[in-house]
C-alpha cells in the first residue's frame, strides 16, 4: 500500500502487516529497509519457454522476502542483504538499458515487499518500454496492494505453493498462505485477463502463468493446489507451469516442524521426504491431475533438478560504475 492507504507510513505491502517504519530505516519481516536492493540485473534463460524465449528473460532480482521457505534456492538473497542500494531513478536507468538489450520482456523477481517504490519506477518508465513488465513472485501478496500495478504489469508470474495450511506454515511461515494466494491469483487474473501471445505463439505477451513446484511427500497437495486454481479461475485463460526441480541441496539444515503441526506432518513423513529428491511417479501423478483438469501450460525434464540452474548472485552483484 502506498502513503495514501497508511497516512503514517508504515509498511503494509505484504500479508505480513509489520506496519513498521522501513523508511526510517526499521526492518519489517522482508528483512529489508525501504531502500530498493537489487542482487541481480541480466538476461536469463532459464524460466519458462513463453517468457525466456531466445534471447532471455530481462531478470531483476530483488533482496529480501515476506516468506521464510525452508527449501528456498535463493536463499542467498531472499534472507540476506547480498545486494546493491539503487535509487528509483538509477533503477528506472537500469530497466530501459535491460529493454534495449534485446530481451524479451523485465521480469522482476521477488518484488513484492518493494510495490510502492517499483510502481513509481514503472510509472516513470512504462511509456517507454516496448516489452512486457512480468511481476515475477511468491504468490503471498495483498489484493490491495497488487491493485496499486493495475495497469503496470502484463505478465504476472506467481507461485501458488500449497493448499494445506499446516504446510505452508511448516515450510514457509504463512500458514495464510492458501486462501491469500487464492485472493491475489483472482486479482491478478481480474487485471491483465486472458493469456495474450505473440503472433507466432512463442511468447507471452499479457496474462498469468502460474507455478507450482511439486515437493518430495507432497504430491496430494499439489493435486490440491492444481484443483483450487481450476475453481478459481478459466483454465483455458491461464498457464500453470508444473515444476520438478526440487533439490535438497537447498534445504535449510536446522529444519523442524512446528509444534502445531508437528503430529499431522510426521505421519506423513514430511521431514525425511524432503531430504530426498522427488520420484517420478509423484510428478507424474501430479501432471496426471492437470491433465484431468484441462490445464495446459508447461513441464520441466528432470535434470532442472540441480543447484547449477540458480544464479550465482555473489558474481551478479550490480556494481556501482554498471549503474
Amino acid at each position: 500500500m502506498d502513503n495514501a492507504q497508511c497516512p503514517s507510513g508504515v509498511c503494509r505491502q505484504c500479508p505480513r502487516n509489520c506496519g513498521v517504519l522501513r523508511a526510517a530505516g526499521a526492518i519489517g519481516y522482508c528483512g529489508m529497509p525501504a531502500e530498493l536492493y537489487v542482487s541481480r540485473i541480466a538476461p536469463h534463460r532459464w524460466e519458462e519457454p513463453p517468457i525466456s524465449g531466445t534471447c532471455g528473460s530481462g531478470t531483476v532480482f530483488f533482496t529480501g522476502c515476506s516468506l521464510r521457505c525452508v527449501f528456498c534456492q535463493n536463499r542467498d538473497i531472499s534472507r540476506t542483504r547480498l545486494g546493491t542500494p539503487l535509487t528509483e531513478e538509477a533503477l528506472a536507468r537500469r530497466l530501459l538499458a535491460l529493454a534495449d538489450s534485446g530481451v524479451h520482456n523485465i521480469n522482476l523477481v521477488t518484488p513484492t515487499h518493494y510495490t510502492e517504490p517499483l510502481a513509481r519506477v514503472l510509472e516513470k518508465v512504462k511509456p517507454r518500454l516496448h516489452i512486457p513488465v512480468v511481476w515475477n513472485s511468491g504468490g503471498y501478496e495483498c489484493p490491495a496492494t497488487l491493485r496499486r500495478l493495475d495497469g503496470l504489469v502484463d505478465i504476472y508470474l506467481p507461485d501458488f505453493k500449497y493448499a494445506s495450511p499446516a504446510l505452508a506454515g511448516a515450510l514457509s511461515g504463512a500458514p495464510d498462505y492458501p486462501e491469500t494466494a487464492e485472493a491475489a491469483l483472482a486479482e491478478m487474473y481480474r487485471q491483465v485477463g486472458g493469456v495474450q501471445f505473440t503472433e507466432d505463439g512463442t511468447l507471452l505477451r499479457r496474462g498469468v502463468l502460474v507455478r507450482h513446484l511439486v515437493l518430495p511427500g507432497c504430491r496430494r497437495d499439489s493435486c490440491a493446489v492444481l484443483g483450487r486454481i481450476a475453481r478459481l479461475l478459466p483454465v483455458r485463460d491461464i498457464r500453470v507451469s508444473v515444476m520438478s526441480q526440487y533439490t535438497p541441496d537447498f534445504l535449510d539444515p536446522g529444519f523442524a516442524l512446528p509444534e502445531t503441526s508437528r503430529a499431522e506432518l510426521e505421519r506423513q513423513g514430511i521431514r525425511p521426504a524432503l531430504r530426498r529428491r522427488l520420484t517420478d511417479f509423484e510428478y507424474r501423478s501430479v501432471l496426471d491431475e492437470a491433465d484431468r483438469l484441462g490445464i495446459t501450460g508447461y513441464r520441466q525434464g528432470r535434470a532442472s533438478a540441480q543447484a547449477l540452474y540458480t544464479p550465482d548472485f555473489k558474481e551478479g552483484i550490480v556494481q556501482e560504475e554498471q549503474l
